[in-house]
């Protein structure tokens, strides 16, 4: 699972730096379908690069891809009740907090990431409206098998934004909800948000 939730984040990472200042008008299916299509040549044109200075990639994979991320709607989901209390700051922080540790960790595997695995967009299912809808897609491997990843939008002034990605059946939000939302309750969310920056709480990504 770790190599596919690795490839959601790099199908999100080409394309979208240009818009990140401005309202993207593009509906879901045709930001997964733009996104991936400039996917291989970015990985392909700038690996030697990346190799060479792996800090390089981490600030590419930070800049170009948490503007695409709902942060404050996913930190809520993923504290759930626990975030009863906390400001527009305190959850700003927290969701950049965890989001910026999860890309490191992801974009420091990004280099064993090759051409071979391609994704196919299918057909719209479910209850999708013009403010929540679902992408669902599924990633070959290079072994001829493959993984199927969802992945949730919400419609804001910005434009569409991912809040949430299921992998194999597994949610994002739910397994940090599941990993995070007690400590907050317990702990506070300013503390939880210095520890998972700090890298005190080993977060499991399985």
């Amino acid at each position: 699972m770790k190599k596919a939730l690795l490839t959601t984040l790099l199908l999100l990472t080409a394309g979208i730096a240009t818009t990140a200042n401005a309202t993207d008008e593009r509906d879901p299916v045709s930001l997964i379908r733009e996104t991936t299509s400039n996917l291989l040549s970015v990985l392909d044109d700038r690996r030697d690069e990346f190799t060479e200075n792996p800090e390089l990639l981490h600030e590419l994979v930070n800049a170009d891809l948490l503007p695409l991320i709902d942060l404050r709607y996913s930190a809520r989901l993923i504290l759930g009740p626990a975030s009863r209390g906390a400001t527009v700051e305190q959850l700003d922080e927290f969701g950049l907090t965890l989001s910026s540790v999860l890309l490191d960790r992801y974009a420091h595997g990004l280099l064993n990431f090759r051409s071979g695995e391609q994704m196919d967009v299918l057909p719209m299912k479910g209850n999708n409206t013009d403010k929540l809808t679902r992408v669902r897609t599924r990633i070959k491997l290079e072994n001829g098998s493959f993984v199927p990843i969802d992945y949730a939008f919400r419609r804001t002034d910005e434009g569409w934004r991912v809040f949430d990605v299921t992998v194999e059946g597994i949610s994002y939000v739910m397994t940090f909800r599941n990993q995070i939302a007690p400590r907050v309750q317990a702990e506070g969310i300013d503390k939880v948000t210095e520890e998972i920056r700090s890298g005190t709480i080993a977060l499991n990504t399985e």
